[in-house]
């Protein structure tokens, strides 16, 4: 079945999944993918949950979080959660439908928060395996770019890496968005 939704995807089809427990949506930066992610909410009839990772540390992040939020609408229950992701998830409920987004700038604060990223990581893993509602988590791709310069950059990209990889280990469905199409590579249509 298809779903013909231009706010989240231009001029492109978007197939519409079943969804599933737990849903894990990857892409580049601006590929589309919160929009994607948005959309399998929207499918739903339940209470929407957004849980938020950024921080507004400048104006232009303070720009693309007021873009974002725009995006959603106002018909959400928002949770900042820029290191207590793990912890926002408990709080949900089996009649909520719940939008992590996104794990890279959630990873990124506990990385610069001097957190231990392993430990961080396996919560938040647990807290989707037990979470009751419905879970889709948006992360960057950071993989396939040049080979960063420094230290701390590279240390982020390998943890990222490991993070998503994770992420789509235990997740019932994966969709990677690409310039705003989605192809799922796990799970089914």
């Amino acid at each position: 079945m298809w779903l013909r939704d231009t706010k989240a995807s231009g001029s492109q089809e978007v197939p519409k999944l079943p969804l599933s427990s737990f849903t894990f949506v990857i892409g580049g930066t601006a590929s589309g993918k919160s929009a994607y992610a948005e959309s399998l909410c929207f499918q739903t009839k339940k209470p929407r949950v957004y849980i938020a990772t950024a921080q507004a540390f400048d104006d232009e992040m303070r720009a693309k979080i007021s873009l974002h939020q725009a995006q959603r609408g106002d018909d959400w229950r928002t949770l900042e959660a820029p290191l207590e992701a793990a912890a926002a998830l408990a709080t949900c409920t089996a009649d909520d439908v719940v939008l992590l987004d996104c794990a890279t700038l959630w990873l990124s604060n506990l990385l610069l928060a001097d957190r231990d990223l392993d430990a961080d990581g396996d919560a938040l893993l647990g807290a989707i395996a037990t979470c009751p509602a419905q879970v889709i988590v948006v992360s960057n791709e950071v993989g396939q770019g040049v080979v960063p310069d420094n230290a701390l950059a590279r240390q982020f990209r390998n943890a990222q890496g490991r993070l998503n990889q994770k992420l789509a280990a235990q997740a019932d469905t994966v969709v990677q968005v690409i310039v705003g199409l989605p192809q799922v590579l796990k799970g089914q249509i």
